[in-house]
């Protein structure tokens, strides 16, 4: 099947200014001649890196508690408040001297360096507290045991779900749910399991079929926004975006040629056309067609191509659409569609693009008529009502029963949309992406209509999309002779009714 789609300088070479303060505290000979003093060289500033001293030395030449003074004011501590935040160790004097960091903090508590350190107030020497951050950070490292690394992930209640995906849980419900009975979601999980079956991996576990199914029916059946999606089924919002987009793909792939079909042989033709022929008593009627918009957000590009004047006009408020054009059999279950042309667009031009009338040019739908509303041409194989004013009998009765057939496409699209009610809200979806959204809304409609899946009767609604007359309503002659016979034989076989009297 054919499915037709538009297309500060570097802080090592300056010496630390913390570290010409740092012996303030120790006694120094003092220096009486000044001259001398005057004469003698400055002594070369030294690197930080420079200065190599045997705290054990300078421990036992002084007291504790100026080694203590001096290592708190290394550290930045200035204030008694901040001294009491951090304890050495004093315990043994050769573990200290052994050390390579400072151990920091009781023992006993496990709690290492785990108070925020407050910079010294007026500090502005950033390599002090860079040295600092590095000091207490190898500290607390190799003072912590590592831990294995674990991936995050948001736990998400799946009650909802597993209450539906339950054995239990009420047919009517399940129904309302998902516009199908529990066996149609199922044939439709069989049928995509090999396509969309994930693979589990050493992170997390693949999400079911079913559930992947799931977000994609019942995303396309209310329309909801992805965050109610998310909230239902548990999972991500960006993860039901991308399993909408990927079931929806696989619908296109796999069902869409098995269940949208143009019957191609003559003995489905022939039983579509008897059946069109017991509704209307027309003859050789091969389907029904019709086009309906599709709203969507204003497109970031080609903006005027998908404004629809129309629907702007008769609901005061700017619209933009794509349409969906498709045949139906005397069941309501679509032949053929095309998807996805600007709103812009009229009935016949999308016709045009159709892969219906590239099929009807290479002659396959010889002696087959496809009866259509006021929005599309007569022609060869395009049955069109009589659209001039001061009609005859004879007129008024064949566009009565060209209605009757129309009433057939216009009732498929209504439940169509009814059942996925996406169709009938500004959808999220890309706008490259939304053709293949709407093909797999218009296969799900195929698989309810062929299942016998009635739709709820609160879901039903009146169906409205304007019959635009195009510029050239006869293209071919023969067809104008051909639709004045077809209306002469219906009111002498009595098949014309008298509803336009």
């Amino acid at each position: 099947m054919e499915i037709s789609s538009f297309l500060f300088p570097n802080q090592e070479d300056y010496p630390s200014p913390n570290f010409f303060s740092f012996f303030q505290d120790f006694d120094f000979p003092a220096t009486t001649d000044t001259t001398a003093a005057a004469a003698e060289p400055l002594p070369k500033k030294r690197r930080v890196d420079d200065f190599d001293f045997d705290l054990e030395q300078v421990v036992e030449q002084g007291s504790l508690k100026s080694v203590e003074d001096i290592l708190n004011k290394f550290l930045g501590f200035d204030k008694e408040e901040d001294k009491t935040e951090l304890k050495l160790d004093w315990s043994s004097q050769e573990q200290f001297a052994n050390q390579s960091v400072f151990d920091f903090s009781n023992q006993q508590s496990g709690l290492i360096m785990n108070e925020k350190v407050k910079p010294m107030a007026g500090t502005n020497n950033k390599r002090s507290r860079q040295n600092s951050a590095e000091f207490i950070s190898t500290s607390e490292e190799e003072s912590q045991p590592q831990q294995q690394r674990r991936l995050w992930v948001k736990d998400r209640s799946k009650a909802w779900w597993e209450q539906c995906n339950s054995p239990d849980f009420p047919e009517e419900e399940f129904k309302k749910a998902f516009r199908m009975t529990r066996a149609t979601f199922d044939m439709i999980c069989e049928e995509l399991e090999s396509v969309v079956t994930k693979k589990d991996t050493m992170l997390r576990q693949a999400i079911p079929v079913r559930q992947r199914v799931a977000v994609c029916i019942w995303r396309l059946a209310t329309g909801e926004p992805l965050r109610e999606v998310s909230k239902r089924f548990g999972l991500g919002i960006s993860t039901c975006h991308k399993l909408v987009l990927e079931v929806c793909t696989a619908i296109k792939g796999v069902l869409m040629p098995k269940f949208v079909q143009w019957p191609n042989d003559d003995y489905k033709m022939n039983e579509i056309k008897h059946e069109f022929q017991m509704l209307s008593g027309m003859p050789n009627v091969g389907g029904s067609i019709y086009t309906t918009h599709v709203p969507i957000i204003a497109p970031k590009v080609s903006v005027a191509a998908y404004f629809n004047k129309r629907h702007t006009e008769r609901n005061q408020k700017t619209s933009y659409s794509v349409t969906v054009q498709g045949v139906v059999d005397p069941k309501g279950v679509f032949t053929d569609v095309c998807i996805g042309w600007p709103g812009s667009m009229s009935d016949d031009k999308v016709l045009e693009k159709s892969a219906l009338y590239q099929r009807a040019n290479r002659g396959q739908l010889k002696d087959t008529w496809v009866v259509g509303n006021s929005g599309y041409p007569l022609m060869d194989w395009v049955l069109a009502p009589y659209t001039r004013q001061n009609l005859t009998w004879t007129q008024h009765a064949f566009n009565e029963k060209v209605g009757e057939v129309q009433k057939v496409a216009k009732e498929a699209f209504m439940r169509m949309k009814a059942r996925w009610s996406c169709l009938r809200k500004r959808t999220e979806v890309k706008l490259q992406d939304l053709p293949v959204v709407l093909g797999a809304c218009c296969v799900l409609h195929n698989i309810c209509e062929m299942r016998g899946e009635q739709l709820n009767p609160e879901l039903r609604f009146d169906l409205f999309d304007d019959e635009m007359v195009p510029e050239n309503i006869v293209r071919s002659m023969n067809a104008v002779q051909a639709r004045d016979q077809i209306a002469h034989q219906l009111l002498h076989q009595n098949h014309a009714g008298t509803n336009f009297l």
